[in-house]
């Protein structure tokens, strides 16, 4: 029978039943050694598949996503293969592929340790040396049951209850099956280069309800030279973890006594938001902005008007009762800017109205998924809600769009990606005005010549949106600015404004965030500054040393200037070497050093150094307008 293979670009005449395997072991590929699974038009295929006349067949190699995928999850088998033979009382739960790696949850008498992880990695090499095949088997459901009874995997019989099909497929290398659609590596030897880096507790099925098991992560990678890269970028990622840096360097703590995924700013944490909320009010001022404020609960009928409770009750908290009548704590301010709207009849001429308002709200989040600032269950948002004419929507969101870039560059993170996301599966309103709102967020980008992307379907029930990821020092995509055009909310509102018909008419609502969630974006920033701030950011902005006593008085002096000019000092007058108090100060990652000796005492000036060295002595007014003049240049 005749195939085409895709990497040749050619028909291949073989024999009829041939499989995915005998095909490859006759045909000339220049990277053959690579190989990691084959596809056809539709899926992934296993080694053991049956290939029909004039199927199209591509071999894959490390460089496709799905090659990776397989790889990877082959991995996670192999892993568990060694974790039975180490430790036969374990049970085996799910291991599936990850971005960048893979895990293995297990059920074992006792948690696994660190030393558990060199065993198993060796167990591991045995394995691959071995070069076990890797053997897909369809078999009945009912055998499936009898085959994993047996063994006592009471994991893999709760999934084979769950599934509906009569034939399921296993996998076998050697002694080991594990329940699994697959595809996988041809056998244990093709795993070249991974690393076991870490164990973490996991509840089965991400549920609290349910037991707590031991999760074993690793990487897996086609090259040595790949893995060790890829440690190395673990090692960096590590040490710029903002929830490292945050302890290290005094800036939050998220207290166990309070509860998870709620944020305690330390001094230095709130010198950094509050010169963060400065700039941002003073930038919302110029543009029109004016401030409101709104309360942090509200009566449950008002998130049922606007949808939210119908839409988005898993992410809010339980109703509380007052005086008998059911309250929510908000977990979205817009409601609370469209009561403010509706407290008097608007004019056309008030248009566009813009709200601003650094808004806490509250969302709940599964404990298994909340990461530092990253991901929490409290949050103020830098949100402001646009109210104007159809008329005015795309000079609006142009406008939005201009502040949004204008920021992104005032804190240098100038590398990110816009997703156009439109209308999802579960949404309010009509087709009519979704496209209308969809198509003013399409124009405003094309206008401002901005690239992106579409989200299918990742839009919000009311109203698609922009949404702008950020890029991080490690390449890594964060979630950040958003724009959504909403014509939803004013009409379950009944929101209107008097037209210069003298008619009711309906705004248009625009809700964005220049920055996101200030816990998520402080977040950010820690990890792509790695700690060291920009001065105009840094908490500590100088570090005052003196080089013995004789010289307090002076230095007294000039706190009081700094502090009388805005300029954020933290003093060590202590009685040790220079060396160790300048040490110390790079060490809390502080812009600049202020160093006071003899000479500096009697001439009146200031030697100033940086983490690199000495920048030069300077006349106490010089040294001030210096510190000045980086502020204002956002260095």
């Amino acid at each position: 029978m005749k195939i085409f293979i895709v990497n040749l670009n050619k028909n291949l005449e073989v024999q009829s039943n041939s499989t995915v395997a005998d095909v490859f072991e006759i045909i000339s590929l220049p990277n053959k050694n690579n190989i990691i699974i084959a596809k056809n038009e539709n899926s992934l295929l296993d080694w053991n598949y049956k290939i029909s006349e004039n199927e199209k067949i591509e071999f894959l190699d490390f460089n496709s996503d799905l090659a990776k995928e397989v790889y990877r999850h082959s991995a996670s088998h192999i892993m568990a293969q060694a974790v039975k033979r180490l430790f036969p009382d374990a049970k085996i739960a799910i291991g599936p592929a990850i971005e960048d790696g893979f895990y293995y949850d297990f059920d074992v008498p006792k948690p696994f340790e660190e030393k558990d992880l060199t065993s198993i990695t060796e167990e591991m090499k045995r394995i691959i040396k071995e070069d076990i095949p890797i053997v897909r088997e369809e078999i009945s459901k009912e055998e499936a049951i009898k085959i994993f009874k047996e063994k006592g995997e009471i994991y893999k019989l709760e999934i084979l209850e769950e599934i509906g099909d009569k034939i399921v497929s296993i996998y076998r290398q050697g002694e080991f099956v594990d329940l699994c659609r697959g595809p996988h590596i041809r056998s244990t030897g093709k795993l070249k280069a991974f690393k076991l880096l870490s164990i973490a507790g996991a509840y089965w099925r991400g549920s609290e309800k349910n037991k707590m098991l031991q999760r074993i992560y690793g990487t897996a990678w086609d090259t040595d030279e790949k893995l060790n890269e890829y440690l190395e970028y673990l090692k960096e990622a590590e040490e710029r973890d903002h929830r490292k840096l945050g302890t290290a360097l005094q800036l939050f703590s998220i207290q166990e006594q309070a509860g998870p995924g709620l944020v305690f700013w330390h001094p230095n944490g709130a010198a950094i938001r509050m010169t963060i909320e400065d700039f941002w009010k003073k930038e919302h001022i110029k543009r029109n902005y004016q401030f409101v404020y709104t309360p942090h609960i509200a009566k449950i009928d008002l998130w049922k008007t606007s949808g939210h409770w119908e839409n988005y009750r898993e992410n809010i908290y339980s109703p509380m009762k007052i005086d008998e009548q059911e309250y929510i704590i908000k977990p979205m301010n817009c409601p609370g800017h469209i009561l403010i709207f509706k407290s008097r009849i608007r004019s056309y001429r008030e248009l566009p109205l813009r709200w601003a308002e650094l808004g806490t709200v509250y969302r709940y989040e599964r404990s298994g998924v909340l990461h530092g600032l990253l991901r929490v269950r409290g949050f103020t948002q830098d949100d402001a809600h646009i109210f104007c004419t159809e008329e005015q929507l795309q000079s609006e969101i142009e406008g939005v769009l201009e502040l949004v870039f204008f920021m992104l560059k005032s804190f240098k993170l100038d590398k990110y990606k816009v997703m156009l996301s439109t209308r999802p599966e579960k949404y309010a309103g009509n087709e009519i005005i979704w496209e209308k709102a969809t198509n003013s967020l399409k124009k405003a980008l094309e206008n401002k010549k901005v690239n992106y992307d579409i989200d299918e379907g990742a839009g919000v029930f009311y109203g698609p949106k922009i949404d702008i990821q950020l890029i991080d020092a490690l390449n890594r995509p964060r979630q950040g600015p958003t724009i959504q055009v909403d014509f939803v909310l004013p009409e379950r509102f009944n929101v209107t404004y008097i037209g210069e018909d003298g008619k009711e008419h309906r705004p248009v609502m625009i809700h964005r965030a220049v920055l996101g969630s200030f816990e998520r974006f402080l977040g950010i920033l820690i990890e792509h500054y790695k700690g060291s701030f920009p001065v105009w950011l840094a908490p500590i902005q100088v570090s005052l040393l003196t080089i013995s006593d004789e010289q307090i008085p002076y230095a007294n002096e000039i706190v009081k200037i700094l502090k009388e000019n805005f300029i954020r000092v933290e003093t060590n007058f202590k009685s040790e070497k220079i060396n160790n108090k300048i040490r110390d100060a790079i060490m809390n990652k502080i812009p600049y050093i202020f160093i006071i000796g003899k000479k500096e005492m009697e001439n009146r000036e200031i030697s100033i150094r940086d983490k690199k060295g000495e920048i030069g002595k300077f006349k106490l007014y010089e040294a001030i307008n210096f510190i000045k003049k980086q502020i204002e240049e956002k260095n």
